[in-house]
C-alpha cells in the first residue's frame, strides 16, 4: 500500500475529469484518475481499473 499521501495536497494538478465530490461532499478519483496514476492503492477505490478486490485483497481481472 503506498504510504506516501503528500499527492493530496496538489489538487491544481488534477484534471475536471479526474474526480468528482460525493453528495457528502469527499472527492471521489475516476478511473481516468487511477489509470494516469499507474498503479493501484489497495484501498478498494469505488473506480478502481486494476481489479483490486478489497475484501479478498487480491486483483481479479
Amino acid at each position: 500500500m503506498a504510504s506516501d499521501m503528500s499527492g493530496f495536497n496538489k489538487r491544481s494538478n488534477l484534471d475536471p475529469e479526474d474526480y468528482y465530490y460525493s453528495e457528502q461532499g469527499y472527492i471521489v478519483f475516476t478511473e481516468k484518475y487511477h489509470l494516469k496514476r499507474g498503479y493501484c492503492c489497495q484501498n478498494g477505490c469505488k473506480h478502481c481499473p486494476y481489479g483490486f478486490n478489497p475484501r479478498k485483497r487480491t486483483f481479479e481481472n
